[in-house]
């Protein structure tokens, strides 16, 4: 497949389906390698599956024969949907569908950024589903994770004029220094309530390494050390980018990145 090539899934129901892009590249290690986990990425907030860092994991996935699937969520890069139509909710029910229809056997999951609070949801419910000692997902890769974004990110973090202008019209333009503003909508806020972590414990029964920088002006570094504490029951790493900023796709960050996923893998 290339990289112009993309698959469709459909999800959802009546007013509700919508046009889920992905690309699904299945493993070509022979036989008695096949223990090797594939890779499952999920990507930021306003981000695509066609980025430095997926596009570097997928390239060097494909040579190492692992399996790679990447995904737009809905309102995202080729997926249809409108973005300001989307919710937590929404990109988690995407994401589990991709995971559950298009992947087979372990699986290393890689979350950016908001992909990385949507990996720990995904794990959570995957893990509900499959059962104790059935889950399929051999680790979990975290970038610059924003676990509970919608509060501590977003409404925690805005002024009155903010939130008096959410109140108004259903929506906050939030500057941003990657792009367009950021389309902050009162449906996004107030659904993301019911899938905040706060301060309980997590479990993932699997192996967990965060990549952070520390110039990281999304996503503060303490996110990650205070994520570290709520890890107590998994075997969780940290790995502090001191020159790091959000996007952490220089050429040694990229390096760092697949060298931590094929930790990960099984390489």
């Amino acid at each position: 497949m290339t990289a112009t090539e993309k698959q469709i899934l459909l999800v959802g129901k009546g007013e509700k389906q919508r046009d889920i892009a992905f690309h699904h590249r299945p493993a070509t290690r022979p036989a008695n390698q096949t223990d090797a986990a594939g890779i499952f990425w999920m990507g930021g907030y306003k981000s695509d599956m066609a980025g430095s860092k997926v596009m570097t994991l997928d390239g060097w996935a494909a040579h190492q024969g692992l399996g790679c699937t990447r995904y737009d969520y809905s309102g995202h890069g080729v997926s249809g949907g409108a973005f300001i139509d989307g919710t937590i909710s929404k990109w988690l029910e995407e994401s589990l569908a991709i995971f559950e229809s298009q992947t087979n056997g372990p699986q290393v999951v890689v979350g950016s950024s908001m992909g990385g609070w949507l990996a720990l949801l995904l794990v959570r419910a995957h893990l509900a589903a499959a059962g104790v000692g059935k889950s399929r997902i051999k680790g979990l890769v975290l970038i610059a994770p924003a676990i509970d974004m919608t509060k501590d990110l977003m409404w925690d973090l805005f002024d009155d004029e903010a939130k008096q202008q959410m109140a108004e019209t259903g929506i906050f333009h939030r500057p941003s220094e990657y792009g367009d503003p950021y389309e902050i909508t009162a449906d996004l806020i107030e659904d993301g309530k019911q899938h905040l972590f706060g301060d309980a414990l997590i479990e993932t029964g699997c192996p967990v390494h965060i990549l952070q920088g520390v110039k990281d002006d999304a996503v503060p570094w303490t996110v990650a050390v205070d994520l570290v504490g709520r890890l107590a029951q998994d075997d969780v790493k940290l790995t502090l980018i001191k020159d790091g900023d959000h996007r952490l796709s220089r050429d040694e960050d990229l390096a760092l990145l697949t060298r931590v996923v094929g930790e990960m893998a099984g390489l």
